[in-house]
């Protein structure tokens, strides 16, 4: 099993994965900062050249939540994925809330104060992404007030994500309001199997976070 990453980016997640399941792979980096994503055999694995990719056996996947979710179900000891139907769909539930309530306005905060060349960058979009996350936060705020997991008694792959996503926020400087998500995002990188977070391995890679 390998996984294709670059330190910073969502390869966390299934690398957290990993980490918690306790399966041996081999990690290969791929370093988008020198393009090494857009190469010939790269875009072999994944045509959209983006990182994550695992491969497992004549298997090639992407995408971070996919990889997560895969792994979680072929390695069922740690139960990552609720068996029982009602639970496996509220895991489902909140993956989709951290992929799409809470990190589209991360990604167009990213798009828009470091990634596109600066004469595309506006500073409207920044505001009305930030205000998106602080609108749409609240709600996993609240659910997790009194709860330790986001499903259950015990730690899924939606926590591995949530966490990873919420630790981007906190990059971006949007998650000091919600007290519960902060100690929530504390808690879960203190587990012994969590990876670095992602101020340490943008420093790893030699990019200092703002």
């Amino acid at each position: 099993m390998v996984l294709y990453e670059f330190g910073p980016t969502r390869s966390l997640r299934p690398r957290w994965v990993l980490q918690e399941l306790e399966v041996p792979f081999d990690a290969v980096t791929v370093d988008i900062t020198k393009g090494e994503q857009h190469t010939p055999d790269f875009l072999k694995l994944n045509p959209a050249g983006q990182v994550p990719v695992l491969v497992d056996g004549d298997l090639v996947l992407a995408e971070s939540v996919a990889i997560a979710l895969y792994l979680a179900e072929k390695y069922p000891r740690k139960a990552l994925l609720p068996a029982d139907t009602t639970q496996k769909a509220e895991v489902y539930k909140w993956l989709l809330f951290a992929t799409t309530a809470l990190e589209q306005p991360l990604w167009r905060m990213a798009k828009h104060t470091n990634l596109y060349p600066e004469q595309k960058r506006l500073a409207a979009e920044v505001n009305l992404a930030r205000e998106d996350f602080l609108a749409i936060a609240g709600v996993v705020d609240r659910h997790l007030s009194t709860r330790e997991y986001l499903v259950g008694t015990s730690a899924t792959v939606a926590d591995f994500v949530l966490a990873y996503t919420l630790d981007w926020a906190n990059e971006a400087g949007v998650l000091g309001t919600f007290k519960h998500l902060q100690a929530y995002m504390q808690r879960m990188y203190r587990r012994p199997k969590a990876p670095m977070r992602i101020a340490e391995a943008l420093r790893q890679v030699g990019i200092v976070p703002s």
